[in-house]
């Protein structure tokens, strides 16, 4: 059941909560995993949950952790956190089109993930405009949420988790790409986008694969939504 299906008399800060609440299953094991490593790695449990309230930004806040244990300088560290998190120049446009002006536009970026960006993608355009806003936050801070409870388990429960079910650290790092698959699944239904995420996830792969693993992800991310503009400048030439 999606939110269009939901009764209208729901708020739709509570349509984004109830469509938001299938990402849980790969936010929750991954952040207990994150959790664990970084109270592994030193850091107090206080500082770790602080670490996914203020910077929220899942793959680079393992790299955080491990670049700050490891005693990198912190300029560095900045850097490589910002060089994953490019991505968000591509997602941000492709929302702010759905979404109108608000004065709280910085802390619903904050909000803005991998997955939560697939979700609205995909719900934004099916959904009225007067209800995206509340949709958006209601999804946005139902992730937000889930990661830092995740978290805090991890930091606090996740090495006896492990212990007592020992498979479970092996499976917990898998659940948050194989969401993000299922959500990026309905977008293979037209040229365009078969073309452009199917590039984009061969670009990826060949980067990691000749050893560019922080710079794979931006890389193809940014090449993805360069494909996809020329793709539709082409198809828009062509119709003249």
């Amino acid at each position: 059941m999606t939110s269009q299906e939901i009764t209208p008399t729901r708020l739709p800060f509570l349509m984004g909560v109830y469509d938001a609440f299938p990402l849980l299953g790969g936010y929750i094991p991954v952040a207990i995993s994150f959790g664990l490593i970084s109270t592994q790695s030193g850091f107090s449990v206080m500082e770790t949950i602080l670490i996914s309230t203020v910077i929220y930004a899942g793959a680079s806040q393992f790299l955080f952790v491990a670049m700050i244990s490891a005693g990198a300088p912190l300029w560095l560290v900045i850097t490589m956190t910002l060089l994953i998190n490019a991505r968000h120049v591509v997602y941000a446009p492709s929302l702010a089109i759905y979404l109108p002006q608000s004065r709280w536009w910085p802390w619903l970026m904050h909000g803005l993930t991998d997955q939560v960006f697939a979700l609205a993608l995909t719900r934004m355009e099916k959904i009225p405009e007067h209800t995206r806003m509340g949709w958006y936050t209601g999804a946005a801070l139902l992730a937000w949420l889930s990661w830092i409870v995740g978290t805090a388990v991890g930091a606090v429960a996740g090495e006896e988790l492990t212990t007592r079910w020992p498979l479970l650290g092996e499976v917990m790092p898998f659940a948050l790409p194989a969401l993000f698959l299922v959500l990026i699944a309905p977008r293979f239904t037209s040229r365009i986008w078969i073309i452009t995420l199917g590039a984009t996830i061969i670009l990826a792969f060949l980067l990691k694969l000749f050893g560019y693993l922080n710079a794979a992800i931006p890389l193809a991310a940014v090449s993805g939504a360069v494909i996809y503009y020329l793709i539709q400048k082409l198809d828009t030439y062509n119709a003249k």
